[in-house]
């Protein structure tokens, strides 16, 4: 990481004499002397970022946003229990707990969100109530702890009615940040025609969808003693981009802005066989005119479950540090251990980090801008 930060190191001063003003030996110009103090001031307000991005995380003044970090309501709790889905940090979940890895984090706040399975249990009325459940508990939180959270609303899809209802109460009455969907429902990825009145509708408002995957049902059981989960979250996300890449969504909706969970999943890995694809099937380049990398790289991507070299190599390689924003994955990562990693990683300069950690989601979302 050194030479990152090196090419990013101040000028030397423009008058190289000023030092000497005071012994009488030289003087520089007026103008030369201005100089020297100008790019000084600056050079001490870049040490002091640099300062900041390489200080032990939590050893510093909490700043950064973390675009996902999940909430648990009640209703949300008892039905992931009932259905023995495993995820026990989700159901003892507290806002407390969420304040405490924060502070040892550096995180100023957390944008609140839900996570798989969401709120859709085959039943559109339940999932419209506990939608609602969700985002009204969320704006409580917000409400009892300003300035440390906000929310992706959750919405009730594969519902499209009630999400359109859903959308206009989170965000003209809640005012939420956002829309938190799923990659996936009941196997329809969000590219699906079924889908386009929701996303248009996001497009209109310019809005912002952070996306959660999910384990299809698909895919469920086919490796003997693996976990789905560490395979299938990374995959769904894949699928979920690839049906909107393909489908031309990612063209007819130029105005969402997509953050991704987990780095993309296996998108960034797979972007040549994207482009192999794209390049033979005259029939969907229509769909999307600008080739695949051109909407990949508008995307944006969090570092949840996703800060060593491993999945970095290979996103880094496909969109810059400013289409990446920090995620942690609480409450089954910490913000510690994602700001430790996003450090030792080596791939980012003192100003790629001070982007991915706050400046990126601030121009997202421009209610946490300083």
């Amino acid at each position: 990481m050194g030479q990152l930060i090196e090419r990013n190191q101040p000028p030397t001063f423009l008058c190289q004499e000023a030092s000497h003003v005071h012994s009488g030996a030289s003087y520089c110009s007026r103008r030369g002397f201005l100089g020297g103090l100008a790019v000084s001031a600056a050079s001490t307000l870049l040490a002091d970022q640099q300062a900041r991005a390489q200080a032990t995380p939590g050893s510093e003044k909490p700043f950064r946003i973390d675009t996902h970090h999940h909430l648990s309501s009640p209703g949300f709790i008892a039905e992931i229990a009932g259905r023995r889905t495993g995820q026990v940090p989700l159901m003892r979940w507290t806002v407390a707990q969420s304040i405490d890895d924060m502070d040892l984090g550096g995180v100023a706040t957390s944008i609140l969100s839900i996570s798989e399975p969401s709120v859709f249990f085959g039943n559109f009325d339940s999932a419209r109530k506990l939608a609602r459940e969700t985002n009204e508990f969320g704006a409580k939180v917000i409400a009892d702890n300003p300035g440390r959270f906000g929310m992706f609303a959750t919405v009730p899809l594969p519902d499209v009615e009630g999400s359109l209802r859903e959308i206009e109460y989170a965000l003209d009455t809640l005012k939420m940040d956002g829309i938190c969907m799923m990659t996936d429902y009941q196997g329809k990825f969000l590219g699906d025609p079924a889908f386009a009145p929701v996303v248009e509708e996001l497009n209109r408002r310019k809005a912002v969808i952070y996306t959660h995957p999910f384990r299809n049902d698909c895919c469920r059981n086919l490796v003997p003693d693996v976990f789905e989960p560490l395979i299938e979250l990374g995959t769904d996300t894949t699928r979920t981009i690839a049906s909107l890449l393909f489908s031309g969504s990612a063209e007819r909706f130029p105005d969402v802005k997509w953050i991704f969970s987990h780095a993309g999943g296996t998108a960034p890995f797979l972007m040549q066989r994207f482009t192999y694809y794209f390049a033979a099937r005259k029939d969907l380049q229509p769909r999307l005119p600008k080739g695949p990398a051109y909407y990949l790289e508008r995307f944006y991507y969090d570092t949840a479950n996703a800060m060593t070299i491993h999945p970095l190599a290979s996103l880094t390689k496909l969109v810059k540090p400013t289409q990446i924003v920090f995620g942690t994955d609480f409450p089954f990562l910490t913000a510690k251990a994602t700001a430790a990693g996003l450090r030792e990683v080596g791939l980012f300069s003192a100003m790629d980090l001070q982007a991915i950690e706050r400046g990126n989601a601030a121009g997202l979302m421009p209610r946490y801008k300083i």
